[in-house]
């Protein structure tokens, strides 16, 4: 394809916001990888440098693109890619296009605009450049409108101030010459043609009016065509999400019945809470930075999340009045129904160093009741338990014990206050 010094398809693709959208995306992600190199950059990309790589071409492309509107920070921006772009062996057609728009070499303009012809445009794509042609068209439309406004306002002032010197001229013509004939002729012609004068502007604010009433529509039915193209957008997305997703659970189950996996039995702390219980003798086992109570119950409804909580911490936190016993009961009833909506693995640990009898717990479903053995506090139970999970799973410690709340963190589960907690079991009940 040839083009001409003067064609204009080769100088609408100077613009970066001309270029398709293949070729807009791959400017972006080249710009944004060498983002930091480039120096005296525009404060609105200051922040977008800081970012990572990927984040930074998602979450900076707007700007980014705006920025290379200024053929000076495009020429700063080559000079980083240059070098690379210049060195790829055989670049396919949207590099080559990347490469052109940048380092501007002799010609650029005319093989830029055979690159570009050459490009295949996907069906989505189509969609895209019509979108963003309605979108450039809303832009241009909402422009016309409010110079349209202004122009009209301007002239109504006009009309205005040219009323306002009639009708003080007329007014100066009645009192200088009330008694000359002549002057009241030219008065009346002036009264006439201030009438005549207000009449013409009256019809031409109407006209005005319905100008600008045709904008708005223009401007109404662009907004609309927009927000239709957006709405397929985003069904498109979800529907490629959810395909992925898909994807991604077919092959999970596949790739366990080709293992033949077991189901999972077990959990890591039974050896921990096996051992305490065994020291103990026999007792009742029943199946047993700050959050607010919300976020709390969302961590515990993390897959296979796993809650241990200092027993009398919490219930001395909540009923300090009551005995020890009634504490246990009103505690274990309190969190049978935050277990059984999250699921969450739960351990209630309950000191009991200084005591020779353990008593008898009705725990509820889902929550395991341990006392700590002989000479061992329960600070010390929650420790092992913690410490016999696995990295990466999500472990939650109930307790106000500053310092096991730093031990637990730095074994990588998360601390959480008894009040928390205690908050969460009131709105709860």
């Amino acid at each position: 394809m040839t083009t001409s010094a003067g064609d204009p398809a080769r100088t609408r693709l100077e613009r970066v916001e001309a270029l398709p959208a293949p070729v807009r995306s791959r400017l972006v992600a080249r710009v944004a990888a060498a983002l930091p190199d480039v120096p005296r950059l525009p404060p609105a990309l200051r922040r977008v440098a800081s970012f990572a790589p990927a984040r930074r071409a998602r979450l900076g492309a707007g700007a980014i693109l705006a920025a290379l509107a200024d053929d000076d920070f495009r020429d700063r921006a080559s000079v980083q890619l240059g070098t690379a772009a210049a060195a790829e062996p055989d670049p396919d057609p949207v590099d080559e296009a990347v490469r052109l728009w940048l380092l501007r070499p002799a010609g650029w303009e005319d093989r830029l605009a055979e690159v570009v012809e050459e490009l295949p445009v996907p069906e989505d794509l189509r969609a895209g450049d019509e979108v963003e042609r309605l979108r450039h068209r809303l832009e241009q439309v909402e422009q016309a409108t409010r110079e349209q406004r202004a122009a009209h306002r301007a002239a109504v002032e006009e009309y205005k101030a040219e009323v306002a010197t009639l009708r003080r001229k007329l007014g100066e013509s009645r009192t200088a010459r009330a008694g000359d004939e002549d002057a009241l002729r030219e008065a009346q012609g002036a009264r006439a043609a201030a009438e005549a004068l207000a009449a013409t502007q009256d019809k031409e604010l109407r006209r005005l009016r319905g100008q600008v009433a045709q904008l708005e529509g223009e401007l109404a039915a662009a907004r609309s065509a927009d927000r239709a193209g957006r709405r397929v957008e985003r069904e498109e997305a979800g529907l490629r999400a959810r395909v992925l997703l898909d994807t991604v659970l077919e092959a999970a189950a596949g790739l366990q019945r080709e293992l033949g996996l077991p189901p999972l039995t077990g959990a890591p702390g039974d050896r921990v809470e096996a051992a305490v219980a065994a020291t103990c003798g026999p007792a009742a086992a029943g199946v047993a930075g700050r959050l607010s109570p919300a976020m709390l119950e969302q961590l515990l409804s993390m897959p296979r999340a796993r809650l241990v909580v200092d027993g009398y911490n919490v219930s001395k936190t909540a009923w300090p009045e009551s005995s020890l016993e009634a504490q246990r009961i009103r505690l274990l009833n309190s969190l049978a129904p935050v277990v059984a909506r999250s699921g969450a693995e739960t351990t209630v640990v309950f000191d009991a160093a200084a005591a020779s009898v353990r008593p008898v717990v009705a725990a509820p479903r889902g929550v395991k009741v341990l006392f700590s053995p002989p000479g061992v506090i329960a600070d010390d139970v929650i420790r092992d338990l913690v410490a016999a999970e696995p990295p990466g799973r999500a472990t939650v410690v109930v307790t106000s014990d500053r310092a096991v709340v730093e031990d637990v963190v730095r074994a990588g589960a998360r601390g959480v206050p008894a009040q928390t907690l205690v908050e969460l079991l009131t709105r709860t009940g």
